[in-house]
């Protein structure tokens, strides 16, 4: 049996609502509440918080690659789409570049304490080996020591080849994992359609029944901007009408974005059972929109916390974005306190994957756990060192990640990989 504990926190967050002082002792990749530690590896945690690792619920991570380009920021969502694709066509998206991106993509998130990255992957060219690309995000993570929830998404892709691909994908990275999920739950598939704006009724169908057929969860995006303008114009109704018609609204999906979203579909969504992901950090400085969290927490609808891609986001740090999100809730309704915006990145992101093992310290979870030193000035004056971590330091990077009970990050620094080398490698990919 392999063993760490960690010892002497400031504050262990162990779950919602749940905050206590302690050692957390990690066995064999899951937190116990006892075990033999004889030879265990002891973390100073003196001086810090303890978290447990935080669960990025919606990223692109291929938009790693194209931040901050020329003639993406502040322009309708209608012209930032095409403007993107432009993008990708030129660099000519493949396994290679989907690896470069993912690597940078997972280690920006390791060194700002996400553990867990579901990865919305939209941008499939055609002829392209899409098992490739799909394996090629996997091997990224797996290097890095990163869990991934790859979902084969689609924007105005073939129907038939969307499903085709995502049945092949299925077989090659998760062949004998139960829901989609691998062995050792490192890696999950899931499947998701962009959105209404983007696909039609049967690739929602389609891979509505694959995902049936093994146990996946499905994602899409749904009510940003463009995503009610088209539906209405091409349809005339809202994406949440679409949705529920075309079997879309069940406890199995995840609903990214939501900016606009009427009382009585926030009482729809809540009966149906779906899950939702905040996304303030691409929403606001795009001028998306913002969603009403509080209204949505309070029909008891589980919500998670996304960064979406650097094509609109820019950054993968989810906990700016969490400080972000409480700062911003005060516009659409009562301000969200820190503790909550924190469930929302662990316990509320996990969920929504349905993986109820991650995003939380209690005995039988996944040993994925952050180490925030609040000993600095950053800190200094904060008279809750849990609320200071969102609160305080908006560039806050932890100084110790565990993923399954290996040191991931140590120090500041990534311990699997060469931070340079991963930089370096895609620059020179996309020659910028």
């Amino acid at each position: 049996m392999s063993a760490l504990v960690v010892r002497d926190a400031v504050a262990v967050v162990e779950a919602a609502g749940r905050v206590r002082t302690g050692d957390v002792v990690i066995a064999d990749g899951r937190v116990v509440d006892a075990a033999d530690l004889t030879g265990a590896r002891v973390v100073d945690a003196s001086g810090c918080v303890v978290t447990p690792g935080l669960v990025n619920a919606h990223h692109h991570l291929l938009q790693t690659a194209f931040r901050t380009l020329p003639g993406t920021r502040g322009i309708p969502m209608r012209e930032w789409l095409p403007a993107m694709a432009s993008a990708y066509g030129e660099a000519g998206v493949d396994p290679d570049l989907t690896l470069l991106a993912a690597r940078a993509g997972l280690a920006e998130a390791l060194l700002s304490g996400v553990t867990t990255v579901a990865d919305h992957h939209l941008t499939w060219p055609s002829g392209a080996d899409t098992v490739g690309m799909a394996r090629a995000a996997a091997d990224a993570a797996a290097g890095l020591g990163a869990r991934l929830a790859f979902v084969r998404g689609t924007a105005r892709d073939d129907p038939q080849e969307a499903a085709a691909s995502a049945e092949a994908i299925v077989s090659a990275l998760v062949p004998e994992g139960a829901g989609g999920v691998s062995v050792d739950g490192m890696l999950q598939v899931a499947v998701g359609p962009a959105g209404v704006h983007s696909d039609p009724r049967e690739t929602f169908e389609l891979l509505g029944e694959l995902a049936r057929r093994h146990g996946l969860r499905r994602r899409t995006q749904a009510n940003e901007v463009v995503d009610v303008e088209i539906a209405l114009e091409r349809y005339g109704r809202r994406p949440l009408d679409l949705l529920e018609e075309w079997g879309w609204l069940a406890p199995d999906v995840t609903l990214a974005h939501l900016c606009d979203v009427a009382p009585d579909e926030i009482a729809r969504l809540a009966a149906s059972g779906v899950t939702a992901t905040h996304a303030p950090g691409c929403d606001v400085p795009m001028g998306w929109g913002v969603a009403p969290v509080r209204r949505l927490l309070d029909a008891g609808i589980a919500v998670g916390l996304g960064t979406s891609g650097g094509g609109s986001n820019d950054a993968g740090h989810l906990l700016a974005d969490a400080r972000l999100a409480m700062q911003v809730s005060a516009l659409v309704g009562p301000q969200l306190p820190a503790s909550e915006v924190l469930t929302m990145a662990t316990e509320g992101s996990a969920d929504g994957l349905g993986r109820p093992e991650l995003g939380r310290l209690t005995p039988g979870s996944a040993g994925d756990l952050c180490l925030w030193d609040v000993s600095g000035v950053a800190d200094a004056g904060v008279a809750d060192p849990v609320a200071g971590l969102l609160w305080a330091s908006p560039g806050r990077r932890p100084r110790t990640v565990v993923v399954g009970g290996r040191i991931v990050v140590d120090g500041g620094r990534l311990a699997t990989a060469d931070e340079g080398e991963i930089v370096a490698r895609l620059f020179e990919r996309v020659a910028r």
